[in-house]
């Protein structure tokens, strides 16, 4: 059993070398032994390439105006172990954590005996499900890698959500857009409608299939709900939200950049259906809660003077859209990039695609096992405008000293999070 946190740090940190095990039947052996805790959830489940983050945000900030109790298991997290695991916006406390890890240890102990060693990410999974079945009245999972064998995948929600499908994870999603597609669309469920952000003909072709195997209604981005007469308004994005039955909605959002349009349109879509199911909510309330709605890491200002941008872009999909949001801020200023990201990823292309957005460029690198050093990435950037800082921090400190530069943070979420930190720090 588990006295602190140090000790539960340590154990988790014994459990990376397992590292990422696709399939469902260590955790429905876990979820059994502890009484089959998933079978009380009312959960929505949200997959996707990009855009699952946000699009939880507007549906967890909208549920709460309206009375909910919510929780969201995310993931990576931004707050240490608990903050995988959120209650009001709130990670759950240290000494929640412990109860609940202690709580299961003999579960995972009997799995690790027979051979069935849980990864990191299962028993973080299964804690979850365990404190969202007791304390919540609604909870939001976000799936961690494609769907039909995520670990997340071991529930019946009361709805799905597929934000987009473009290409990440291709060692165990696969190399096509429609074999990644096969995988997110394994979490459509019987019972449970599906919102569809998007996607390419190939991937809704699949998702369509699937719905029709399950026999569930699916409801798709400009084909059954749009969004129109986008336009900004001081620090305001503005549009028009409107579906097939005659819901015409204006809406407001400070999040910046199309894509949380698209988002936050998706979101709309998912209340409208939780309303249509006998769900208690006040659409101006949702409104006005999806309005005011931020996510961390995501296009966040996390330092003023020099400004500098975090944003968890971390594929190629994702990298295009940030760079059309950095397009269009103006401030008179240099734009500056600080780069940094998993050895697994397309680094090549996404540094490459930086490249016309940034007058300067710095390569770094992040201590994981799975970070690209600073000479891996510079062996397939050929540009005067890029330098190289092995060592992230001595950089961020120098970051700090000059204001006629803006910066932006990019390439991966782990690493957008130490920056965070960094900043948040300094700003005590």
């Amino acid at each position: 059993m588990f006295k602190n946190m140090v000790q539960v740090n340590a154990f988790f940190q014994s459990r990376n070398k397992l590292g990422i095990k696709p399939g469902l039947e260590r955790i429905q052996k876990l979820l059994y032994l502890q009484g089959n805790p998933e079978n009380k959830l009312k959960a929505i489940h949200v997959a996707g390439t990009n855009g699952k983050g946000s699009t939880i945000q507007y549906i967890n900030n909208a549920l709460m105006a309206n009375d909910y109790r919510v929780g969201v298991f995310t993931s990576p997290s931004m707050d240490g172990l608990e903050g995988h695991i959120l209650d009001n916006n709130h990670p759950i406390s240290k000494e929640v954590f412990l109860e609940l890890i202690n709580a299961l240890y003999p579960s995972i102990n009997q799995l690790d005996k027979e051979g069935m060693q849980p990864s990191e990410f299962e028993i973080i999974t299964v804690l979850a499900i365990m404190y969202f079945s007791s304390n919540v009245d609604i909870a939001i999972i976000e799936a961690g890698m494609g769907g039909r064998e995520d670990t997340t995948n071991c529930f019946i929600p009361i709805l799905s959500i597929i934000t987009n499908v473009d290409k990440d994870h291709t060692a165990f999603l696969g190399d096509t857009i429609e074999q990644i597609t096969y995988h997110k669309a394994g979490i459509i469920k019987e019972g449970a409608p599906v919102v569809v952000g998007e996607v390419k003909d190939s991937s809704f072709k699949i998702i369509e299939a699937e719905a029709r195997l399950k026999k569930v209604p699916i409801y798709c981005i400009n084909k059954d709900f749009y969004y129109n007469n986008l336009s900004i308004k001081g620090n305001l994005q503005q549009f028009y939200w409107n579906d097939k039955t005659g819901n015409n909605l204006f809406i407001n959002l400070k999040m910046q950049g199309e894509h949380q349009v698209k988002n936050s349109s998706l979101a709309i879509m998912a209340l409208t259906l939780m309303k249509e199911k006998g769900f208690r909510l006040d659409v101006s309330h949702a409104i006005e809660a999806i309005k005011t709605s931020t996510v961390p890491g995501r296009f966040e200002v996390v330092y003023n003077h020099p400004m500098v941008i975090i944003d968890g872009a971390h594929n190629t999909a994702g990298i295009q859209t940030f760079l059309q949001t950095v397009s269009v801020q103006e401030t008179g200023k240099q734009k500056h990039l600080i780069f940094a990201g998993f050895k697994d990823k397309d680094l090549q292309t996404m540094v490459n695609q930086c490249l016309p957005y940034f007058d300067s460029i710095t390569l770094t690198s992040f201590q994981h096992p799975r970070a690209a050093s600073v000479s891996e990435m510079l062996s397939f950037v050929n540009s005067r405008k890029v330098t190289v800082e092995p060592h992230w921090k001595s950089f961020m400190h120098k970051v700090t000293e000059l204001d006629e530069v803006d910066y932006y943070v990019t390439g991966s979420l782990h690493f957008i999070t130490m920056v965070r930190k960094f900043f948040t720090k300094k700003k005590i």
